[in-house]
């Protein structure tokens, strides 16, 4: 299933602002005379970067597909039932037998979970089978010229020439996301100069080819962005009803043996690390599915700032390692998108800040949805209800 336009750029760059001493926009030809110049200032010789940026050219469809990226957040059950499926399941499992001399040597070498690889490597790109179509030089040029985030993007054009000029990269050839990410697990020029690793030994990182390059990569990233080795990220459990719903959400931590304390307990097995700081992770509210977060947890927001997607790969990542298929429970209704931007209005009209009023429950809007129950004294579990926005 092609799901690339939902998770091709972390929302992060979605709401980075505008730095406006960063060069951009005008003529895209004088831009590109200004890029050439920087990157021979930057000690790229002359016929290197004329090679590197001959047939540069403006991709529109890029500039479309950045300005329509908000999409309409499904619910967390729907959302995991619609990117795991029983084929992405099997196709993980074939991957995990195949690879798993690999990811022996990442989990030794990196301490990053077999699951977690294979997670993100179906999400992004089917285990390699789409990685997008776009040309990641014009696609990077074309942002950088761009006055939306030029901060963001003109370093990039400058590490995909270094990448070419280590023979890492084709400028003429290369394809991928539209917001010039590269191979299996989808990482920008920046982040394969500073993470990849040449996993087969062939001379080169081949992200798009080479499966060791492209997991090996991926596995040092999450080590550089803070993955401890050992620990888990994810577990499910079985609430009481007795439960003070306001301690619940990514904010709030306490050892998992103090929720265990508090009546939360595993739905399978023992808790897996007792002593470690936990948060009890509600996503459709108390009568839906619950989860106990671990530091590692918190991790794959670097990789990406959807919270719906990130919990929707770390319980798949559990799925792939053995954990059973979760309880979907029985909550609430939910919102759809024009209630949501209703409710979002009257929230900033309550002087709470939710980030914009954009119809996606993004953390502002969980934030203070569960501030606006415990007011009403309705159970404080950060789900948007029509009750609670009847009551606003």
């Amino acid at each position: 299933m092609r799901i690339s336009a939902l998770i091709a750029l972390s929302l992060t760059l979605a709401a980075a602002p505008a730095f406006a001493k960063t060069p951009c926009g005008g003529s895209f030809s004088s831009f590109v005379a200004d890029l050439k110049q920087e990157a021979q200032a930057r000690g790229h010789d002359r016929a290197t970067v004329e090679r590197f940026f001959a047939s540069v050219r403006q991709d529109a469809e890029v500039l479309r597909a950045d300005r329509a990226q908000g999409f309409f957040q499904k619910p967390f059950t729907e959302f995991a039932r619609s990117l795991i499926s029983s084929n992405r399941m099997q196709h993980g499992q074939a991957n995990a037998r195949k690879w798993d001399s690999l990811f022996t040597h990442i989990e030794e070498s990196y301490g990053v979970s077999r699951g977690i690889l294979l997670a993100f490597w179906a999400f992004e790109t089917d285990y390699g089978g789409f990685q997008g179509n776009t040309n990641t030089r014009d696609a990077l040029v074309t942002l950088a010229h761009d006055c939306r985030r030029p901060h963001l993007f003109r370093p990039q054009v400058f590490d995909a020439l270094t990448l070419f000029s280590r023979g890492d990269l084709d400028p003429e050839r290369t394809t991928g996301a539209w917001a010039g990410e590269v191979g299996m697990v989808q990482m920008l020029p920046s982040d394969i100069i500073e993470n990849g690793v040449d996993g087969d030994g062939d001379g080169h990182v081949s992200l798009k080819t080479s499966p060791p390059d492209a997991l090996m990569s991926g596995a040092k990233m999450l080590r550089s962005l803070g993955w401890r080795a050992g620990e888990p990220w994810l577990q499910e459990v079985q609430i009481p009803a007795s439960m003070d719903w306001s301690q619940s959400g990514i904010d709030t931590t306490m050892r998992a043996a103090r929720w265990q304390q508090m009546g939360v307990r595993p739905r399978s097995g023992s808790l897996l690390a007792p002593n470690l700081p936990a948060s009890l992770i509600l996503p459709q509210g108390h009568k839906g599915p619950a989860f106990l977060a671990y530091p590692n947890f918190n991790v794959l927001f670097e990789w990406n700032q959807s919270f719906t997607y990130v919990l929707t790969a770390a319980y798949f990542a559990t799925r792939l390692e053995g954990a059973p298929v979760f309880d979907p429970g029985n909550p609430d209704p939910g919102l759809g998108r024009a209630q949501m931007k209703q409710l979002q209005r009257k929230l900033a009209a309550r002087g709470h800040d939710v980030g914009g009023v954009d119809g996606i429950l993004g953390a502002g809007t969980r934030a203070a949805v569960q501030a606006e129950q415990a007011r009403l004294g309705l159970p404080a579990d950060a789900w948007p209800t029509p009750a609670l926005l009847n009551r606003l």
